[in-house]
């Protein structure tokens, strides 16, 4: 919840950093950017050194560099001291990430799970949509500084807290030293990828520097690809990349969190632009969907306990679909309540396909690894937002027409950025494919217990998933077992 307060409510104080510090435009991309190279680049590696050494040491340890960057960003005398800064916050803030989802295995049976990975969704949802109005409120009478500053209480607090309650010890993952190579190229390849993404709206697709970086991410996935199935011992094991459970919730949040923020991408610019509204108006015309998200986390749990995870993935797809044309279809002269519909709808399928993926990733997770793919989880939702913005970006029109030019009365009627939103629901449809692998819903503790039956050595695993050819690789989620 503390990253994506601090996330949002960057936003809002930028304007006031530029101004106060006389940093240019590219050096406050970079305060952004910079953040979010540096949690792309390490969420795996802290994944995977979660499991090595314990998510309990890992979590204030990150917490506390976590608030201790936000206190020397509060003071930082320069532009290039707060992007520094930021990037270590970013660091600290890839610990946390894959750590909270491995707690959450540990400390809630399955049969609980799925509550709390939809309270873990709302409380995103709420920090998502308070952060710009808190931010508003912390800049108007405190200055920027104050954003950075707030994170230092909460931040002791959170540590605290981790240090006084006592988690279930987790199985260790028994191996060797971590390979520095493999962890480097890791690093290399989701940098670049995050990197070349951004810079689509400022450079468009047909870009020198992004066709470059494109291959390069795609030389260093190669050497990595060829470098893991050397190893005796890779860095994402071959019981998670051959979990299709865990692959497919990965693929459905990889689009789906690109579809819906290159949609608030599109649908910021237009409401601004072209209906002339001021950031905080723009704001509460969006709120329904921060509002959907928050009720639609319980209400998500519930579908996924009656329907299993594959009907559940497929309607809150099917739902964003259906937001994302239908803002496709509005225009200036439409009435807000439509706007606020769409939003509305928007959030409710993303509350359902966020608990529903997340539950089957946590859920999946082999024993000992629930950390590398927490962490592979989090890197989909970190990549997803750069690749919808850069979808949104590469289909709008390169020279805005006068009825999104700031100043200009805007048309009166017709939809606005059209081709971009049908693009963008275009990708969320994708989602559909790998939602149809996820497993369906079974006879709950009894079809748990017959998995125990046909392999009592390892409780939860079928004995068609471990022989040569024999069906997919993972372990039985929270969902197929009805729980």
């Amino acid at each position: 919840m503390i990253v994506a307060l601090d996330g949002t409510v960057l936003l809002v104080a930028q304007p006031d950093l530029q101004r106060d510090l006389g940093a240019t435009v590219t050096q406050v991309q970079w305060t952004s950017t910079g953040y979010l190279l540096a949690v792309a680049a390490f969420l795996v590696i802290a994944g995977r050194l979660g499991d090595r050494y314990g998510h309990q040491r890992l979590l204030p340890i990150g917490v506390l560099g976590f608030g201790a960057a936000s206190a020397g960003i509060a003071f930082a005398p320069g532009a290039g001291w707060v992007i520094v800064l930021r990037i270590a916050q970013g660091v600290f803030g890839a610990l946390l990430q894959p750590a909270t989802l491995a707690l959450l295995r540990l400390v809630y049976p399955p049969d609980r799970l799925g509550a709390a990975v939809a309270l873990r969704t709302s409380a995103i949802g709420v920090a998502a949509g308070t952060g710009p109005l808190l931010g508003g409120f912390l800049v108007a009478h405190l200055g920027w500084r104050a954003v950075f500053l707030v994170n230092v209480p909460v931040a002791l607090a959170i540590a605290a807290l981790t240090l006084a309650v006592r988690v279930p010890k987790a199985p260790r993952v028994r191996s060797g030293r971590t390979d520095l190579v493999t962890a480097a190229l890791f690093a290399a390849v989701l940098a670049v990828l995050v990197h070349s993404l951004t810079g689509v709206p400022e450079r468009g697709w047909d870009a020198p520097q992004t066709f470059l970086g494109l291959v390069l991410v795609v030389c260093l996935a190669v050497a990595l690809v060829m470098r893991e199935r050397r190893s005796s011992q890779p860095f994402v094991p071959p019981v998670v990349a051959r979990s299709v459970p865990v692959v497919a919730s990965m693929a459905i949040l990889l689009v789906t969190s690109g579809a819906m923020f290159g949609a608030l991408f599109v649908s910021t610019f237009v409401l601004q632009n072209a209906l002339g509204l001021d950031p905080l108006t723009t704001g509460l015309r969006v709120l329904p969907l921060t509002v959907m998200m928050v009720l639609g986390a319980p209400a998500a749990h519930a579908m996924l306990r009656r329907y299993g995870a594959r009907r559940a993935a497929i309607t809150g797809q099917a739902l964003v679909v259906l937001a994302v044309v239908g803002l496709s279809a509005l225009g200036p002269s439409s009435p807000w309540v439509w706007w606020s519909a769409a939003f509305a709808v928007l959030g409710a399928g993303f509350a359902v396909v966020m608990v529903t993926a997340t539950g089957t990733v946590v859920g999946d997770a082999p024993p000992g690894f629930a950390g590398v793919v927490g962490g592979l989880k989090q890197t989909a939702m970190n990549v997803g937002p750069a690749l919808g913005i850069a979808v949104a970006a590469g289909t709008m029109p390169l020279h805005p027409s006068a009825a999104l030019l700031p100043g200009v009365e805007p048309s009166t009627s017709g939809p606005v950025m059209g081709t971009a939103l049908l693009a963008l629901a275009a990708l969320a449809a994708l989602g559909l494919l790998p939602a149809r692998l996820l497993p369906a819903r079974q006879d709950g503790e009894a079809g748990r217990r017959r998995a125990r039956r046909r392999d009592p050595a390892r409780p939860g695993r079928t004995a068609s998933s471990q022989g040569p050819g024999g069906g997919r690789a993972g372990f039985k989620t929270p969902s197929e077992t009805g729980k």
